[in-house]
């Protein structure tokens, strides 16, 4: 991020090819207007960094191929080639779809020592990495549903950054 409020961001262009890194502006919002935008559920766990019950998840079963965005803003987060059932509950990722495009942050909550995960552009929270996933990451991005929007991989240009095409 630089000092202008922008990110080096990956997004998909108008043929759905994942481009990039761009400087993208940051995408910040009122607790009001995150409010209005999402379902009470949506926001509790996206913006309040709830978590939902485990195994309820709506994405947990979800095996179409596609790509997984940010329920907030858009920004494509991780690939249906790279979900796997961990047995935990929750949808869970062995790698984003760009580093870039998830943050990581220490989380000390309830009594706890995780890495929580946000989206990069807009900073929802989307859950937590752990070290104990499949390889060739061997990690485990452990995501709640509620946090994330899917399309299906024949539809993905609908998920195009205008800044993907430059000017014109």
């Amino acid at each position: 991020m630089d000092n202008l409020g922008t990110m080096d961001l990956r997004v998909f262009n108008r043929l759905g090819q994942l481009v990039g890194p761009l400087a993208l502006p940051r995408v910040v919002k009122s607790d009001a207007e995150w409010q209005a935008q999402l379902t009470p559920q949506q926001y509790a766990i996206a913006r309040g960094k709830g978590t939902e019950r485990a195994y309820c998840g709506t994405l947990l079963d979800n095996k179409r191929d596609g790509v997984y965005s940010c329920i907030c803003c858009g920004l494509p987060l991780f690939a249906s080639d790279t979900k796997f059932n961990s047995g935990t509950g929750w949808p869970s990722f062995f790698q984003p779809v760009a580093s870039e495009n998830v943050l990581t942050v220490e989380d000390g909550s309830h009594g706890m020592r995780r890495t929580e995960i946000l989206c990069a552009r807009c900073d929802a929270h989307l859950g937590h990495v752990f070290p104990d996933g499949p390889r060739p990451t061997g990690l485990r991005y452990c995501v709640n549903s509620e946090s994330l929007a899917f399309t299906d991989r024949g539809e993905v240009a609908r998920l195009a950054d205008p800044a993907a095409d430059g000017p014109g």
